[in-house]
């Protein structure tokens, strides 16, 4: 059979493959694009959007658990396990179908099954009806990441699992140990200690969520606290041994090993970039810890391969591989590309409370030896927090203090991962100081705190 021709090849149909594809259609490019298992890759099917859809449904438990606080009454309140599991599967099915339906509203082609590259400019793609053979002048990379498992802490579904078996547990966890505090382990040690776990965190570096800055990171740990998890920091899980229905876990904490019982096991200690079988070695691609090495434009150094996404390396976030996805098909299109700052991409974790921040930390802005002038405002002293019912939080903002140049921000508290974008907007348009300092901020609302935190960084705060 003759190769089909493109003038594109998108390998991985996740947030950044199907996303380029989409783009690269609509500026006229002959576009295809290669899944070897589900429409909407890891973040839609097996990540961001099912574990939200769990984390609504504990959300939602705990809220119902302090009905008395807003004078309602909810009693033997309780939850089905396999029904919540059942909506978050459902969410994902219904989206991944979605995909579906927009590659091919934009004429995109799309193949099921393996793909390897043989040469520059050829895919070679294993299908349940055999190979098919496609060639294009451009290939983008957005084969994602997995899990990483280390030795001796492998999952094998029962007593040790991964995100995968976390988002369809075949029961409730009673004694819970999840292994890194990063956005995965926290998110899913939340959901599950609100549902009743006895939820214990291990985790290696000296705090908890360590890439956010180190005051917010200290409000989580106590947050949690509170909430009855076991923070174990600077702590590493040495050895596990599995029993029946139980997992013993050597755990060494200031360089003696204590040993915890528990009958579930999470392991979320980062991922691995899905770079094996593809072919990459012999094209010349260069390879760092399992991500591909690119330039700010995430050209490979191959003429006409480009990687973006998780494969691409840090940071590990779905809509910085869309905005890849998007720049790569500009630049292929001959449009004006802008490279994706990642410093000016916003992480969220939906963890209760939440947690959200954009730039540069404290320590950071310190570090890179900018003067720095820093704003806090706490949940505390607005209106529609206390209204709410969520008066614990935090928003934090960063300036240089030579050009006003918003710096960071970083929050903790109620629906954070939403305020985020107004200073990711802001980041992005260049706003100084006085430029926020002039935006009239809605009242009631929470965004009042962003504003509020910019007037404190200069003195100038007035609910506080």
């Amino acid at each position: 059979m003759a190769a089909q021709s493109y003038d594109l090849i998108v390998i991985g149909a996740g947030p950044g493959g199907y996303v380029a594809a989409i783009r690269a259609a609509q500026l006229g490019l002959k576009t295809v694009v290669v899944e070897r298992e589900h429409l909407g890759g890891i973040c839609l099917n097996w990540g961001c959007i099912p574990t939200k859809a769990l984390l609504r449904s504990s959300e939602v438990f705990h809220l119902m658990a302090r009905a008395k606080d807003f004078g309602l009454k909810a009693d033997k309140i309780g939850y089905d396990l396999d029904a919540v599991v059942k909506r978050s599967r459902g969410v994902a099915g219904q989206l991944s179908g979605g995909i579906g339906h927009l590659l091919k509203k934009n004429k995109v082609a799309v193949v099921m099954g393996e793909a390897t590259i043989p040469a520059k400019g050829k895919v070679s793609v294993k299908t349940d009806k055999g190979t098919e053979e496609l060639t294009a002048k451009n290939i983008i990379l957005a084969t994602g990441a997995r899990a990483r498992e280390l030795p001796g802490l492998e999952a094998d579904g029962d007593l040790v699992w991964t995100y995968k078996h976390a988002l369809q547990p075949p029961r409730m966890p009673k004694k819970l140990l999840v292994i890194g505090s990063g956005a995965i382990g926290i998110e899913f040690a939340s959901f599950y200690n609100t549902l009743g776990a006895d939820t214990t965190v291990v985790e290696v570096m000296d705090r908890v969520l360590p890439v956010e800055d180190a005051e917010i990171s200290a409000l989580a740990k106590k947050a949690f606290t509170k909430q009855g998890m076991t923070i174990m920091e600077k702590a590493m899980v040495k050895q596990l041994d599995r029993g029946k229905g139980k997992v013993t876990a050597h755990i060494e904490v200031k360089g003696k090993v204590e040993k915890h019982e528990f009958d579930t096991v999470i392991s979320a200690v980062g991922i691995v970039g899905n770079v094996e079988n593809l072919g990459l070695e012999a094209l010349g691609v260069k390879l760092d810890r399992t991500h591909v090495v690119t330039d700010e434009y995430c050209r490979t150094g191959v003429d006409g391969l480009y990687a973006i996404g998780d494969i691409a390396g840090a940071p590990w976030l779905a809509h910085k591989a869309s905005h890849e996805g998007v720049m790569v098909a500009d630049l292929i299109a001959g449009k004006h590309a802008h490279p994706v700052k990642p410093e000016s991409i916003a992480g969220c974790t939906y963890c209760q409370p939440q947690v959200a921040s954009v730039g540069y930390t404290e320590a950071k802005a310190k570090e890179l030896g900018y003067d720095i002038k820093v704003g806090r405002f706490p949940f505390i002293g607005n209106g529609k927090a206390i209204a709410l019912g969520e008066p614990e939080g935090l928003i934090k903002t960063v300036f240089d203090a030579k050009t006003g140049e918003l710096l960071g921000a970083h929050m903790i508290g109620a629906e954070v991962t939403e305020l985020i974008q107004g200073y990711v907007v802001g980041r992005q348009l260049e706003t100084t100081e006085e430029d926020l300092m002039n935006t009239v901020f809605p009242h009631p609302t929470l965004s009042e705190m962003m504003h509020e935190s910019v007037l404190d960084a200069y003195g100038r705060v007035i609910h506080m």
